[in-house]
């Protein structure tokens, strides 16, 4: 019995250790920015009454054209507006196929993904770009904040960016004659097309917005944090940043928090391993083994979108039409 309190003990104590490291906390900001970038424009796209399944491939698409743009030209700011032209491509094939041809939503979404996943995956193979990391930029005063701070105020330049596109989308969607309408069709598309309001361009032009923040978001992470590109940098993010906008209940504020909590488990994910090897004394035990279990790791981001969505959910209304075709005549 002795031997579970200690263990029991061993594993408090890596939680406290990982939960007051200032690691975690830097990895937890950039991994939410990441999908911040993407949920706030899936959000967009979903008052609309679309979902985008293909924010996956449009954040992929950003990382790798901006990668390639890096690499022909070695400037930071020329990746970041490459990879949001990456990212409208493939929100425009998304919008189009599902919105002018009427597509399946949903299969448009997932081809264009596999698509992506193919292309970039050929593409680096043969041209094999090089990217590195834009520099850090430290805000005076607020970086100085313990823990928070520096992983707030304290990240590289490309980050920030995410700041003003918070109140940047609010203003769109609630002070805009746009907003209102992209909200209407996500409501009532059949009221919407009798008030004059073109339903299928305004769903259109809503998943181009979130293409173009998830193909940001793509370029930020490669430009940004890690400075190189593999076809894996994505890793399944995308659908992660769908599930922050239902567990934000598709409201811009509860989007935001989603992302950063689902950021905060994959940086707990990655600042563990580093803060239990460094603990003096050494942390051990069959508890402390199975936290640090890497296939254990690997699927509590996931664990934790499944939970949120079950627990979650439930407790929001949905736009009325999401999901829900529109063709003009049919109710």
């Amino acid at each position: 019995m002795g031997g579970f309190f200690e263990s029991l003990g061993d594993l408090f104590r890596a939680l406290f250790e990982v939960f007051t490291s200032a690691t975690m906390y830097g990895s937890a900001v950039r991994l939410g920015a990441l999908l911040a970038f993407a949920a706030i424009g899936e959000m967009v796209a979903e008052k609309a009454g679309t979902i985008n399944i293909s924010v996956e491939g449009s954040l992929l698409a950003g990382a790798f054209t901006g990668t390639l743009a890096y690499h022909q030209t070695g400037s930071t700011a020329l990746g970041l507006l490459a990879g949001v032209a990456g990212g409208l491509i493939i929100s425009w094939i998304q919008a189009n196929m599902s919105h002018r041809l009427t597509a399946d939503q949903f299969v448009v979404g997932l081809t264009a993904n596999v698509l992506v996943l193919g292309v970039a995956g050929f593409l680096n193979g043969v041209i094999d770009p090089k990217a590195a990391s834009a520099g850090i930029l430290e805000i005076p005063l607020l970086s100085d904040i313990p823990l928070i701070g520096p992983a707030l105020f304290g990240q590289r330049w490309p980050l920030y960016l995410l700041y003003p596109i918070i109140p940047l989308t609010w203003w769109l969607l609630y002070r805009t004659r746009w907003g209102l309408e992209v909200r209407a069709v996500g409501e009532n598309p059949q009221a919407a097309d009798v008030s004059g309001i073109d339903v299928n361009k305004r769903r259109r032009q809503s998943i181009y917005y979130g293409g173009i923040l998830a193909g940001l978001g793509g370029a930020f992470i490669v430009l940004g944090p890690i400075g190189s590109f593999e076809t894996g940098i994505i890793g399944g993010r995308g659908f992660i940043a769908i599930a922050a906008v239902y567990f934000g209940g598709w409201r811009l504020g509860g989007v935001v928090l989603g992302s950063f909590l689902f950021g905060l488990a994959d940086g707990f994910r990655l600042a563990l391993p580093s803060v239990i090897a460094n603990v003096d004394p050494p942390l051990e035990g069959a508890m402390i083994d199975g936290l640090s279990n890497a296939s254990f790791l690997a699927a509590l981001p996931y664990v934790l979108t499944l939970l949120v969505m079950y627990l979650i959910t439930k407790e929001f209304r949905q736009p009325a039409a999401l999901s829900q075709p529109f063709i003009r005549g049919l109710r």
